[in-house]
């Protein structure tokens, strides 16, 4: 699979930067991309929505995340010689676990009408991709897909209709090309009985073949990082599939960034990793404390048995707390279903200061990369 990915997810960029975001390393203004690149990073991973718009073409938010959009930001990650993933969401915003919304061209299909839409939308989407001359290095079907995807007809506990669609996306893509890799992606990196059960299940089903097994793993919410070490271990021994963890983060501060935001209080989520949560952190919420983390991470993931620990992608390390640029609009609420409020959730998790500076973490991974002593 060729060398260690040192990747991040920047798939905000682009609105960050149109509501005023701007990034700097040791003082100096560059590009993301550029800075990124300058550490070591030599992938990106970019997220894809349908129709990330209501009816009457208001953005639903959060980078706004379109085929044109995709297409732009994988055309100057190209340009820096950086490989990207394509992260297929199957859904006009965000899906996790917790939801897999239906984008709402497909609101009425059946599973039969759902596997046809999700092979040629795939296609199509590689196609056009091709044709721009950004065709990915990689490709996920599907994003967080632990309970499945296209709900309620892929919804656990239906593995058929899970393999259906899955399979489909993974045909779409081998339609375009049989040289990109497939990777597909469960939360809760540590949870070993999860993946096992649900890959298992894929598996005796007769899911078409793929490469790579993808994991978020978030210590806010997952706990010490030795279980997604542990998990990582056994997924070597009874799939013999290379592995990367597509999802990580870890904080770096517990500073409200309410002033950054411009917000009213009851306008603003207020971010996910709480001072309530980071106290029973592994490693401290703190600059250091990210260093630390990372360096160990690196390390770890690198070090899985047989070397099918293919790397990692630091999710949204510039999602930075900018005016205008946040998780959710109304609109996308209203199409999720979700209370809010919006703004931005993320910033303390980044690789990058509220004002945009380059964190001592960046470090660890040109140190890694042998790029600095």
């Amino acid at each position: 699979m060729g060398e260690f990915i040192h990747g991040m997810d920047i798939s905000s960029m682009e609105e960050v930067v149109k509501c005023g975001g701007k990034f700097y390393d040791q003082g100096k203004e560059g590009t993301l991309p550029g800075i990124l690149k300058s550490y070591g990073v030599n992938y990106i991973r970019l997220r894809l929505w349908l129709n990330p718009y209501t009816e009457d073409g208001k953005s639903y938010g959060a980078g706004v995340n379109d085929l044109d959009v995709t297409m732009r930001l994988a055309k100057q990650v190209q340009a820096e010689g950086l490989k990207y993933l394509l992260d297929f969401h199957y859904s006009d915003f965000w899906t996790d676990p917790g939801k897999q919304i239906k984008p709402k061209a497909w609101k009425d299909y059946q599973a039969d009408e759902l596997e046809k839409a999700l092979y040629e939308y795939t296609r199509d989407t590689l196609l056009a991709m091709k044709e721009n001359g950004c065709l990915p290095d990689m490709v996920q079907v599907g994003n967080e897909i632990t309970n499945g995807l296209l709900w309620p007809e892929g919804k656990i506990p239906d593995y058929d209709n899970i393999r259906r669609f899955v399979s489909a996306g993974i045909r779409g893509v081998r339609e375009v090309s049989r040289d990109i890799p497939v990777m597909l992606h469960l939360d809760h990196g540590d949870d070993q009985e999860l993946y096992r059960n649900w890959f298992d299940n894929y598996r005796e089903r007769g899911g078409e073949d793929f490469e790579i097994i993808g994991m978020s793993y978030y210590p806010v919410w997952n706990g010490k990082m030795q279980g997604l070490i542990d998990n990582m271990n056994m997924l070597a021994d009874r799939y013999g599939k290379p592995m990367v963890v597509v999802e990580v983060s870890q904080p770096f501060t517990v500073e409200d960034y309410a002033e950054y935001e411009g917000l009213e209080s009851q306008q603003r989520k207020g971010y996910a990793a709480k001072p309530a949560l980071t106290e029973k952190l592994e490693y401290p919420a703190t600059v250091e404390g990210q260093c630390a983390f990372m360096e160990r991470f690196i390390k770890e993931v690198a070090g899985v048995k047989n070397g099918l620990g293919l790397g990692y992608f630091y999710w949204e390390p510039a999602w930075l707390p900018v005016k205008g640029c946040g998780w959710a609009t109304p609109e996308s609420l209203e199409y999720m279903g979700d209370p809010g409020p919006c703004g931005n959730e993320w910033a303390n998790q980044g690789l990058f200061d509220y004002d945009g500076n380059a964190l001592p973490a960046l470090e660890l991974i040109a140190k890694a990369c042998g790029m600095r002593k």
